[in-house]
């Protein structure tokens, strides 16, 4: 019986180790000839540190290996912009001793694994040359939707075969076509990578290489992006394999986060008091943070609504550092004043919040989200509707994709942006805000409707017989049948 060895390698984000860690654990325990490994890098974050931390600590399924490499000193002083590829090429001799060694030792005894090749994070391709370097093939991993990467290839063949100029399209009211979406899209609404001169190439670079992939794994299942995956079977892009909602159905709170377990009794117990679905919960992920003047509109609208919340709020770093948000000390310092005396029998106030187990919970009845890929499907996949908030990167593309595409979320901002720095940010005010509260706690049935039919759907899709299970096999078929 032929065995594969896989090697992993998402970015150093929570979100997308997460979903490496995921699909590893589906293939090894779908199929008894696959063993992996996953690389990962060292992160800037506290609270990837964190993850990284406890996940090392855990008991992980048999012939799943995870390996936390050293920091590179070179790319701890490297702008943003550059943090991530310095961090590749710092680490690529490490990647490159272990593969050796599987390969040596698959030589040496039949009865090994023989290396079948990568799975890169989307993000990450520019690490293709290592799959050259040992006649490999490499499949990349996209940890957001079908219908963003479709917006990638569309704008490098934009850029390439039309000649547009996407930087000159910034701050305008164009719209573009996108045959992943149904609906025309708002150039407003793109990541500002795709419109900035500086950060435009890497975007371009990073569609180019997934098309040379094997094939492209990702994080969503057919019944969900019917259209989007459609689109993506066009004989320009390599085989793409929807194999998800790879999400977390329980998380680790007891071990992550300031206070660890003392902080996740006394939110978890809070719920318990709670009736079901009458808690709207805002959490706006690892990076997600406002200035004083939002938080207060944000209060402002959560008093005025009247109904029942759970809010992590975390203290965003100073102006122009790339920091990440940490939890305030005082909370007094920063919300209206007597706000939390006011709102003590219907609200409560956290820190780092265990978002998995939260959403999770029977009280949830709404969720005020950043919109990034991971905190979306869990929101489907527990069967919470979503109201969108949008921060950066391509959030706001989700956003527009779940409000106006695919019917399952309620509008805050759909077209908010700011930096990684946080310091060009814009205000959201109460009214805007609590309007949304409203809209998704009492009005909107169809799409807690929607959002609870697209839950069930969601579990069916992982069961033998269900459309993301066969695509996995699919998947497993082509990397044994790779095998010499």
């Amino acid at each position: 019986m032929k065995k594969a060895e896989l090697v992993l390698i998402p970015i150093p984000a929570v979100g997308h180790i997460v979903s490496a860690v995921e699909i590893a654990k589906l293939l090894v325990q779908r199929d008894d000839r696959l063993s992996t490994t996953i690389f990962i890098y060292p992160a800037r974050n506290p609270i990837t540190t964190k993850y990284n931390e406890s996940l090392a600590a855990s008991t992980l399924p048999d012939r799943l290996r995870v390996i936390i490499l050293p920091s590179a000193e070179s790319s701890d002083t490297k702008p943003h912009n550059q943090f991530i590829t310095s961090v590749y090429d710092g680490q690529k001799p490490l990647v490159r001793e272990y593969v050796s060694k599987i390969k040596t030792k698959s030589e040496l005894s039949p009865d090994s694994p023989q290396f079948a090749g990568f799975i890169f994070d989307a993000f990450a391709t520019g690490l293709k040359d290592l799959a050259n370097e040992f006649d490999v093939p490499w499949y990349a991993f996209s940890a957001s939707d079908a219908a963003y990467l479709g917006c990638l290839l569309h704008l490098k063949a934009l850029h390439d075969e039309r000649g547009v100029d996407l930087s000159e399209l910034g701050n305008s009211d164009a719209e573009l076509e996108i045959p992943s979406l149904a609906n025309s899209f708002p150039v407003k609404c793109l990541p500002l990578s795709s419109l900035e001169k500086e950060t435009l190439p890497v975007v371009l670079e990073i569609a180019g290489g997934l098309t040379e992939a094997k094939g492209i794994l990702i994080n969503t299942f057919l019944e969900l992006e019917p259209h989007a995956v459609k689109s993506l079977s066009n004989g320009k892009t390599p085989p793409v394999y929807p194999v998800g909602p790879i999400v977390k159905h329980e998380g680790n709170g007891r071990d992550v986060g300031s206070d660890g377990s003392k902080n996740y009794r006394d939110i978890m117990e809070w719920l318990d008091d709670q009736a079901p679905s009458s808690v709207l919960f805002l959490c706006f992920g690892s990076r997600g943070s406002f200035r004083s003047e939002q938080v207060k509109e944000i209060a402002c609208a959560l008093e005025r609504s009247g109904h029942r919340f759970l809010w992590s709020l975390l203290k965003p770093s100073p102006s122009g550092q790339l920091k990440s948000p940490s939890d305030y000390e005082n909370l007094q310092e920063v919300l209206p004043e007597g706000f939390l005396d006011r709102t003590a029998k219907i609200g409560k106030v956290i820190g780092w919040a265990p978002q998995v187990d939260i959403l999770a919970h029977q009280a949830v009845g709404g969720f005020a989200s950043h919109c990034g890929w991971n905190s979306i499907l869990e929101s489907v996949w527990f069967g919470v509707p979503i109201a969108t908030w949008p921060l950066y990167a391509e959030q706001q593309f989700n956003a527009f994709y779940m409000v106006i595409e695919l019917g399952l979320g309620v509008e805050i901002k759909m077209d908010y942006t700011m930096n990684f720095q946080g310091d060009d940010e814009i205000i959201v005010n109460a009214d805007d805000i609590m309007k949304a509260i409203k809209h998704i706690m009492e009005e909107d049935k169809e799409i807690r409707k929607k959002v609870k039919e697209m839950s069930r759907i969601s579990e069916k899709t992982l069961m033998p017989g269900g459309s993301s299970h066969s695509s996995l096999g699919r998947l497993i078929d082509d990397i044994i049948e790779n095998l010499s």
